[in-house]
């Protein structure tokens, strides 16, 4: 959907009528700059991540037309954008829920406590897709890559999925492809409950689809782990659409569908796994984006560390025979404990 919007709303007019074999870094940032003092919907200059996008999206295309010998640069590697200010995850904590509650706002990027969490897998447990969203929650997947999973990359005998494709939206219209980057291709381990959760998700598949047939229906055999009723993988889209009309119902704080990836980071660090596991799972190839973006400290974890510390401290606090005896050497015996209310320097009555 992006890819449409930059091509219609901001590329066409702005380089549509430079030459492809002619265009310079200096023509890109000159149409960049007019697209950055231009208004989005709400009134106001258009965002760092807006322009980003962008030029992702004709750096993307301009590498088509490299591969097609139509030119020899990508020019667009040279445009200098404002730095891009990546917003941390918080937490839905009972004060953010009143005040999303009384004023209707709500944070850019927010997830759901455990509890919440445990909340909504319990209330979406007859729905089709509740697979897709524990698997998500858990384990991090992208809407991409959960829309484009097959059965073929999923080893539940070994605990573990391949994350080898996905499929994405360009308006409409579907694409599938590779990951989104050399590390999103990975292989995710599946905890043990996940795998039965992936069993039975299956046997229900397989059912539906041995009925459907009984009664004269069409539905494909297409391999994939989440499709809809006639067998077909389903639109990403329509997993958006689904999971907010779902929390809606649950009576939940909202989230978007990516959030549930930002939760499954957070939740996996609250656990105790290490950065790099965190990294490695999300498919991330830079352990800051992980750390900086995708880890936000569940509200028990920080009381939790906030509890060890001052232990640790009390228990620092109490030292022992040969610490004491260390102190009293250094201590000054004529040196008064307190300073019995006077001020430093203050003369003597």
């Amino acid at each position: 959907m992006h890819y449409t919007r930059d091509v219609e709303q901001f590329l066409v007019p702005h380089i549509g009528q430079l030459v492809l074999g002619d265009l310079t870094a200096r023509q890109l940032n000159t149409a960049f700059a007019r697209i950055a003092v231009t208004r989005n919907r709400s009134g106001q200059p258009q965002t760092a991540c807006t322009l980003q996008h962008v030029h992702t999206t004709l750096r993307a295309a301009l590498n088509a037309a490299i591969r097609e010998g139509l030119i020899v640069d990508n020019p667009a590697r040279r445009v200098e954008l404002p730095v891009r200010e990546r917003p941390h995850a918080v937490v839905w904590t009972e004060a953010r829920v009143a005040e999303w509650e009384a004023t209707g706002e709500r944070p850019p990027v927010a997830v759901w406590t455990a509890a919440q969490l445990a909340s909504f897998l319990d209330y979406v447990r007859r729905d089709s897709l509740y697979a897709l969203w524990w698997l998500i929650a858990l384990r991090g997947l992208r809407r991409g890559e959960a829309a484009g999973l097959r059965w073929a990359d999923v080893d539940l005998h070994a605990g573990q999925l391949s994350v080898l494709r996905q499929r994405t939206t360009a308006g409409y219209d579907v694409h599938e492809g590779p990951p989104k980057s050399a590390a999103s291709r990975r292989t995710v381990a599946l905890d043990r409950h996940t795998v039965q959760v992936l069993r039975q998700h299956r046997t229900h598949q397989q059912g539906q689809r041995t009925r459907r047939v009984g009664a004269g229906k069409v539905c494909h055999d297409s391999g994939y782990v989440f499709t809809g009723p006639d067998g077909l993988p389903l639109h990403p889209g329509y997993l958006t659409q689904r999971l907010r009309f779902l929390v809606d119902r649950a009576g939940l704080p909202p989230i978007r569908l990516h959030d549930l990836r930002h939760g499954a980071a957070s939740l996996a660090h609250a656990a105790g796994a290490d950065m790099k596991t965190i990294q490695d799972q999300l498919g991330h190839a830079n352990i800051r984006l992980t750390a900086d973006v995708y880890t936000t400290v569940l509200p028990a974890t920080a009381r939790d560390a906030a509890e060890a510390t001052a232990a640790f401290l009390l228990t620092a606090s109490k030292p022992g025979a040969e610490v004491k005896q260390q102190i009293d050497r250094r201590r000054d015996p004529e040196r008064p404990a307190t300073n019995s209310g006077h001020r430093p320097g203050a003369g003597q009555p």
